[in-house]
């Protein structure tokens, strides 16, 4: 999915300062994008905003991991047709955003009960 998201087009809305719209969501910032207008209008119908006017911009999706998510204040990811059952995120991880800008996950301890004293 990795691989096919970053040699798509997205489309991406634009704020009211022309920059690419962001989310914040437990500490992390999302540039929210988009597969289709379709999906974008059905984002702005449930957020009550499909009257306004949607400005976006096309973008590929390696552009928006390599070169825009290292620009946000922070860590960040892209969030992929957010409020779909079939959106998906793309965090601020190695192997998914550059190393400079990837957030280290701890990996949970888990223990089986055997052999634990």
């Amino acid at each position: 999915m990795l691989g096919e998201f970053r040699r798509s087009a997205v489309l991406v809305p634009l704020d009211e300062h022309e920059s690419l719209w962001t989310a914040d969501f437990n500490g992390v910032r999302w540039i929210c994008a988009f597969t289709d207008e379709e999906a974008l209008a059905r984002f702005a119908e449930a957020r009550g905003s499909a009257h306004r006017e949607w400005r976006y911009r096309a973008v590929l999706g390696a552009r928006l991991l390599d070169v825009m998510v290292p620009m946000l204040p922070g860590p960040g990811g892209v969030a992929l047709d957010p409020g779909s059952a079939d959106g998906m995120v793309f965090p601020p991880v190695a192997g998914i955003v550059p190393d400079a800008v990837a957030i280290e996950v701890e990996a949970e301890e888990t223990t089986t009960g055997m052999g634990a004293q």
